[in-house]
């Protein structure tokens, strides 16, 4: 089953697509994750990269289909995939199109005050990349890793300033994907408040009621 997850910034995108990943034995496919692996390793796509996510600004379309053109031809996603961050401009919409249909688009909404409050207390551990939050799931000890010790620190793309810049381009750039796959028949709306529990309960309840629709259907 090929899966896409659409959202705003800090919707939990990360967190479902994770769940859905392990439910079906398919891989987690996140360009931000690949693009961060890209810089990390200092190569010229990582550097292509930075300078935009930086600003909180989408990066290029001919950069995205490039990295994502490439993960998708490995044989892990033979037997489908769950995109995180994926498309986020129709143009990529169209282009995936080519490259491989998908089967049901889940989108993620919740109000853009708890989207804000949710990125802005993110910390990420520098060592295992192990994710907090200040105020629903902070560290044991202030600054440090509960599984490995490492530095907590909160990315540049998650300070308030960046996050609203984020949401903002979203609403712009991203949003008309809604209507785009909408009007495939393939997408479900799916509220995204609540504990990340909760808020994989109401995407199975999504999931069953549109295979049992689309098994109706043929």
């Amino acid at each position: 089953m090929n899966l896409i997850l659409l959202g705003p910034p800090g919707i939990g995108k990360g967190t479902q697509a994770e769940i859905l990943s392990a439910k079906f034995s398919i891989p987690k496919i996140s360009t931000g994750d690949m693009f961060r692996e890209e810089i990390k390793r200092k190569t010229q796509l990582g550097q292509d990269a930075s300078s935009y996510m930086r600003r909180g600004e989408l990066v290029p379309d001919n950069i995205v289909m490039a990295i994502v053109r490439k993960r998708l031809s490995e044989s892990d996603c033979r037997k489908g995939f769950v995109l995180d961050g994926f498309p986020r401009t129709l143009t990529q919409a169209e282009n995936l199109e080519r490259i491989a249909k998908g089967d049901m688009v889940i989108n993620l909404s919740a109000p853009k005050k708890d989207l804000i409050e949710r990125m802005a207390g993110r910390l990420t551990c520098r060592n295992c990349g192990q994710i907090y939050h200040l105020k629903h799931s902070p560290p044991e000890k202030r600054g440090v890793c509960d599984s490995c010790s490492g530095e907590l620190y909160q990315r540049e793309d998650q300070k308030t300033e960046v996050v609203a810049k984020r949401i903002e381009i979203y609403e712009k750039q991203t949003k008309p994907l809604i209507s785009y796959y909408r009007n495939k028949g393939i997408l479900v709306d799916v509220d995204a408040r609540g504990s990340s529990n909760d808020v994989a309960k109401n995407v199975e309840k999504a999931l069953d009621a549109f295979m049992k629709a689309k098994t109706r259907r043929e």
